[in-house]
């Protein structure tokens, strides 16, 4: 995939209600957020505010009853080849080698007639692609073979490979040890700066939103909205080190204060 592929994202007024038993929750309402193509924008905030519902609106796997989602302009109707998803749990298909895993995609898309890449240019793509991610040595084994980061990486190779122009992340590292969360997140600074794929990564964990994002989309409320969109004063390439600077705390007390409902106050 070459760098620069990443979409534009524009999420206007989306709202969205689930009804149970004569139940209404409101789980989003009026959002309004723009990502720009090889953007990487997080969204946090505490569990049940949405941040999750507003990623699989944006995948196109839920339908939002108010508003609208485009990405490059084209209005986001369901799932589609063009934006890729990642979990908590990386969900490798057990029967399947590490290197099968991620031709898996491809050779879907292939089938349906979304691209002409033949058997001989897909396996040359799987194993740079493998070595990109650490995991050349590894194309025969199994996910069971693999470690909980190795999975993850395995995971990621076979989002990358369909080339999304859109990745979307569902707080992957929330189930890691705190050691393979930090080489996680290492690891996906690196592949973010080599694909420039635009990303939505859901965390409820500032520290990874400050060092992962460029803007951070603090979600909260009743009925769950956007409270704030903070900028990262960070420069790329970024390291785990970048925890260490001023610039970094900083950002942290802004986004803590966003969760908290300060910034809002001392604009009433």
């Amino acid at each position: 995939m070459a760098p620069g592929r990443g979409a534009a994202v524009v999420i206007q007024s989306v709202g969205k209600t689930f009804r149970r038993g004569g139940r209404r929750t409101i789980a989003l309402a009026d959002i309004d957020l723009t990502v720009a193509p090889g953007e990487l924008v997080c969204l946090l905030g505490p569990s049940g505010c949405g941040k999750s519902t507003l990623l699989r609106i944006v995948a196109g796997a839920l339908a939002p009853d108010d508003g609208t989602v485009t990405v490059d302009g084209t209005t986001v109707d369901g799932p589609s080849a063009d934006r890729g998803m990642l979990f908590q749990t990386p969900l490798l298909f057990p029967w399947l080698s590490t290197r099968k895993n991620i031709l898996f995609g491809p050779k879907a898309q292939r089938a349906a007639g979304l691209h002409e890449r033949d058997d001989p240019e897909l396996g040359a793509e799987a194993d740079a692609i493998l070595d990109t991610v650490g995991l050349g040595r590894f194309g025969d084994a199994f996910p069971h073979e693999l470690s909980g980061g190795m999975q993850h990486r395995a995971a990621f190779a076979r989002a990358i490979i369909t080339r999304p122009a859109v990745l979307l992340m569902d707080e992957p590292f929330g189930a890691l040890d705190a050691i393979t969360r930090v080489r996680m997140q290492d690891f996906l600074l690196r592949m973010r700066e080599q694909y420039q794929t635009t990303i939505l990564f859901v965390t409820h964990d500032i520290e990874e939103a400050v060092l992962l994002g460029d803007r951070v989309a603090v979600l909260g409320g009743r009925p769950p909205g956007i409270r704030q969109v903070i900028d990262v004063p960070l420069g790329r390439p970024r390291h785990a080190a970048d925890a260490d600077t001023t610039e970094f705390v900083a950002a942290k007390r802004q986004i803590r204060a966003a969760l908290t409902g300060r910034a809002m106050q001392a604009h009433t």
